[in-house]
C-alpha cells in the first residue's frame, strides 16, 4: 500500500459568494420603509499552509478534489449573509505549487508559509447598499461571484542539508541509521529503500538534516529505476555525499566507475554543479573492501574529492565524517544571503489606465476585457431589467461606450464582455445615463423596452387606443 507520495494533481474550488437580497422594509404605518436587503457573504478561500507534522502528500493522492464553503445570501432587515469558511490544506515543508503547464506558482518553505490557491468569490450587494439619490429603492441586487476553480500540481522537494547519493545497496540507509536516529528499512537486496529518508545529525554545535536518495542507476535522469522520481529531493541540499560500495558483488563495478555514473546522472538532471561533494567509501569492515578502498583513494583525491573510509556496520570513521559534513553545512549556511524583511510594494495604476480594453476581432465582434466590466457582468441578474439598466449605467460611467465609439462600433454591432468561454454577447445600442424618470416599477427600466418586439406591439396598441379615444372625444352628436 502506498504510504509516501511526493507529487499529486489537486483540483481546488473556492466558495461562491452569496447573492445580495432585494427587499423593502415593511412595517405598520410606514408604507415607505425603503430598501433593506443585506449583502451576500464572501466565499471561502483554499489556502495551502506548511505544517511540520505533515511529511507526505498522501492525503491529496486519495482525495484530490477539495472545495471551500460558499457564502450565504443576504436577507431582509439589512442582514448580511455569513462568509464562507476558508479551507486550509496542510502541506509538507518544501512543497512547490505549479500550474498544469509546469510554471511555479509558489515555493512553500518554512513552517506557517501559506499560499492562496483559489480565491473565494465576492458577495453581491443588496439593494440597501445600491440605493442612491437617483435610485432610492432599487428593485434588484447583485449576484455573488463564483469562486476560482483551479487545477494545480504539488511537488515535494525534501528540505535537507546533506543528500546521500549512490547505487542501490551501497549502504545509504545503513549510514543514515547510524548517523541519526532515523530507522529506515535495511535489507540485503537492491531497491530496499523506496522513499527518501530523513535524519537529524548533531555534530558539536551544528545540527543538520541528512537524506538518502533511493535508487540511482544509469539512466535515472531519463526515467529508469526510481531515480527520476526522487532526484528532485536533491535540489535543496547544500552538500552531496557519494556513498560508494567497496564490497560490491558485481564484477563489472568498482567505486570509481560508480562515481562517474552517478555524476553523469546528476549533470543530466542539472542545477547541482555548485554543490560541494564528499566521497564515502563504505563497507571497509570487509577485508576486500578495505583493500579496494586503499587502492582507489589516491585516484579520488587526485580528482579533488575529500574521501572518508567508513563502515556503517562496524561504526568506523563515522565521527570524522559527521564533523566534516557539519563544517560544510555551516559554510553553506554562512554563505546564504541574509533574509530581508518582506517589503510592501505599491504599484499604482497609470494615470491613463482605463481599467479595460476594447478590441475588434476578425469576425467583427467587439470584445471588452477588464477586471471591472467582467466582474460587473458576473454579478448582474439578466432576468431583471433594472439590474441590466444599472449595468449599462456603470459601463457608461467607466467609459466603455466612448471606447466602443472610438473603435468604430455602431448601433446593432455585436459586443462581448469577458473571455470566450463565459462571455456575455449582446447587440450594442448607445444609451444615455438614466435618471429617476427612466425607471418604471421595481425591476423595470424603460430604456430596455425600446429594444423588445413585445414592447413595440404594446406601444402600437396604446397608440391605437389613444387614437380611438380622441375620435370619440371629437365626435359631436346631431
Amino acid at each position: 500500500m502506498t504510504t509516501f507520495v511526493d507529487r499529486v494533481e489537486l483540483h481546488v474550488a473556492a466558495g461562491n459568494g452569496g447573492h445580495g437580497c432585494a427587499s423593502v422594509h415593511r412595517e405598520k404605518f410606514k408604507p415607505l420603509g425603503g430598501p433593506d436587503g443585506g449583502n451576500g457573504g464572501r466565499g471561502g478561500d483554499v489556502i495551502l499552509t506548511v505544517d511540520q507534522s505533515v511529511t507526505t502528500l498522501l492525503d491529496y493522492h486519495h482525495s484530490p478534489h477539495r472545495k471551500a464553503t460558499n457564502g450565504k445570501p443576504g436577507e431582509g432587515g439589512n442582514r448580511s449573509g455569513k462568509d464562507g469558511q476558508d479551507l486550509v490544506l496542510p502541506v509538507p515543508d518544501g512543497t512547490v505549487v505549479l500550474d498544469k503547464a509546469g510554471h511555479v506558482l509558489a515555493d512553500l518553505v518554512g513552517h506557517g508559509t501559506s499560499y492562496v490557491a483559489a480565491q473565494g468569490g465576492r458577495g453581491g450587494l443588496g439593494n440597501a447598499a445600491l440605493a442612491s439619490a437617483r435610485r432610492k429603492a432599487p428593485g434588484f441586487a447583485l449576484l455573488g461571484e463564483p469562486g476560482d476553480l483551479r487545477d494545480i500540481v504539488l511537488e515535494l522537494k525534501t528540505v535537507a542539508d546533506v543528500a546521500l547519493v549512490g547505487y542501490p545497496s551501497a549502504g545509504k540507509s545503513s549510514l543514515i541509521s547510524v548517523l541519526s536516529a532515523a530507522k529506515p528499512k535495511i535489507a540485503d537486496y537492491p531497491f530496499t529503500t523506496l522513499v527518501p529518508n530523513l535524519g537529524v545529525v548533531t555534530a558539536g554545535s551544528t545540527v543538520y538534516t541528512i537524506a538518502d536518495v533511493p535508487g540511482l542507476i544509469p539512466g535515472a535522469s531519463q526515467g529508469k529505476g526510481l531515480g527520476l522520481e526522487f532526484l528532485r529531493h536533491v535540489e535543496r541540499c547544500s552538500v552531496l555525499v557519494h556513498v560508494l560500495d567497496t564490497a560490491a558483488l558485481e564484477s563489472d563495478r568498482d567505486p570509481v566507475s560508480d562515481l562517474d555514473v552517478i555524476e553523469a546522472e546528476l549533470r543530466e538532471y542539472g542545477g547541482l554543479d555548485n554543490r560541494p561533494r564528499i566521497v564515502v567509501l563504505n563497507k571497509t569492515d570487509v577485508p576486500d573492501g578495505k583493500d579496494l578502498a586503499e587502492m582507489v583513494r589516491p585516484d579520488l583525491e587526485a580528482r579533488g574529492y575529500r574521501v572518508f573510509e567508513v563502515s556503517a556496520v562496524a561504526h568506523i570513521g563515522l565521527k570524522e565524517l559527521s564533523y566534516a559534513l557539519a563544517e560544510l553545512v555551516a559554510k553553506a549556511r554562512a554563505a546564504r544571503p541574509k533574509e530581508e524583511a518582506t517589503r510592501i510594494v505599491i504599484r499604482p495604476k497609470a494615470v491613463d489606465d482605463a481599467g479595460f480594453s476594447v478590441v475588434r476581432e476578425a469576425d467583427g465582434l467587439y470584445r471588452v476585457r477588464g477586471e471591472k466590466p467582467e466582474r460587473w457582468v458576473r454579478q448582474t441578474d439578466f432576468n431583471n431589467d433594472e439590474a441590466v439598466g444599472y449595468l449599462a449605467d456603470r459601463l457608461n460611467r467607466l467609459g466603455v461606450e466612448e471606447e466602443l465609439m472610438k473603435a468604430g462600433a455602431r448601433a446593432g454591432d455585436g459586443v462581448a464582455i469577458g473571455p470566450e468561454e463565459n462571455a456575455v454577447v449582446f447587440d450594442w445600442e448607445p444609451s444615455v445615463m438614466a435618471g429617476a424618470e427612466m425607471l418604471g416599477r421595481r425591476g423595470e427600466d424603460h430604456r430596455l423596452d425600446e429594444l423588445r418586439p413585445a414592447a413595440q406591439r404594446r406601444r402600437e396598441r396604446d397608440a391605437e387606443r389613444d387614437d380611438a379615444e380622441r375620435e370619440y372625444d371629437d365626435f359631436e352628436p346631431f
